[in-house]
């Protein structure tokens, strides 16, 4: 059974750090792109940071470039977020995709984790 799971969210205040994880089982994780995901309702989910099977190639949108990291390990991919701001506050999804075209359609992930929720206190 596929599943990708979240973890790591937390409350922080503004200018601190979290590490969330996303654990695959079920499925290689590195015959996939692993991208990571935020809402905060009524916005739309959105893309974050992406990272490609097979090489590792990342991609990160402007909003969190140069303050979020994104690696994998055999099983885990993690998302390190650092300067976080309250802008950041969100449910974090991370999901998959067989497309390793950096940036990929949301519509190209096939499978979702549940979210971890992160709230940064200005």
């Amino acid at each position: 059974q596929v599943q990708l799971v979240e973890s790591g969210g937390a409350l922080v205040q503004a200018g601190g750090s979290l590490r969330l994880s996303c654990t695959a089982s079920g499925f290689t994780l590195d015959d996939y792109t692993i991208g990571w995901f935020r809402q905060a309702p009524p916005k739309e989910r959105e893309g974050v940071s992406y990272i490609r099977s097979s090489g590792g190639s990342t991609y990160y949108e402007d909003s969190v470039k140069g303050r979020f990291t994104i690696s994998r390990d055999k099983n885990t991919v993690y998302l390190q977020m650092n300067s976080l701001k309250p802008e950041d506050t969100a449910v974090y999804y991370c999901a998959r995709t067989l497309y390793r075209h950096l940036p990929p359609s949301i519509y190209d992930f096939d499978y979702w984790g549940q979210g971890t929720r992160v709230t940064v206190s200005s």
